[in-house]
């Protein structure tokens, strides 16, 4: 007889990406999607209320991103496993999401078995990481080179610098994070000043040579 049902509630801005991953949940025998949310607020809202087994997280999101959205949910439900599910490299978010107490970290572009993987491994307590991700762990553990510069970023520090190194206006960042030009400017400025830089071309240079783009 089959154990119970794993609940999953997949976040994530576009219908397009969450139907496709329900569609390929729906080929397990063990693996439910339950609900669904396009929004970090959303998301927190309804785990006061429904109960889940895993949360699948995107991080780019308009307004409480998934990197906010999981520390909030942290102090909410600290054990309901989240595993990060994003386009965004290893290299670019998945020590500073696994430190803020994701139990995985899985790009879109993975193939679909791997994806049911994580689910079930979370789900049982354990941490989900790739080999590539175990590589950067290892490199990160094993270095005698110091912490990078960019550590002492807040996440939303961390996340604009990311837009901007990525040739994004200051008027389109705030659009996609709903923030007004002016914080995101403030936030340039803070930016800048903690990485000891002064134009985005320094910034998008740092970015480029930490893969971080």
């Amino acid at each position: 007889m089959a154990s119970r049902l794993i609940r999953v509630i997949i976040v994530d801005d576009h219908a397009v990406v969450r139907k496709g991953i329900s569609q390929i949940l729906e080929t397990t025998e063990d693996i439910i999607v339950t609900d669904e949310a396009s929004s970090g607020d959303e998301l927190l809202e309804k785990v006061k209320n429904y109960k889940y087994d895993v949360i699948l997280l995107d991080i780019s999101m308009p307004g409480k991103d998934g990197l906010i959205t999981l520390r909030e949910l942290k102090q909410i439900k600290p054990d309901l496993p989240v595993i990060i599910f994003t386009v965004y490299p290893e290299e670019q978010y998945a020590i500073r999401v696994l430190k803020a107490g994701a139990a995985g970290y899985i790009n879109k572009q993975t193939e679909p078995q791997e994806i049911i993987t994580a689910i079930r491994r979370v789900v049982e307590g354990k941490k989900y990481i790739s080999p590539s991700l175990a590589d950067i762990l290892a490199t990160n553990v094993t270095s005698d080179i110091k912490a990078p510069l960019h550590e002492i970023l807040s996440d939303r520090e961390f996340q604009v610098m990311c837009y901007i190194a990525s040739g994004k206006t200051i008027t389109t960042i705030a659009k996609e994070l709903g923030l007004s030009v002016n914080t995101i400017s403030t936030y340039r400025i803070r930016i800048l000043e903690k990485l000891k830089m002064k134009t985005n071309a320094e910034l998008t240079h740092y970015a480029i040579k930490n893969g971080l783009v």
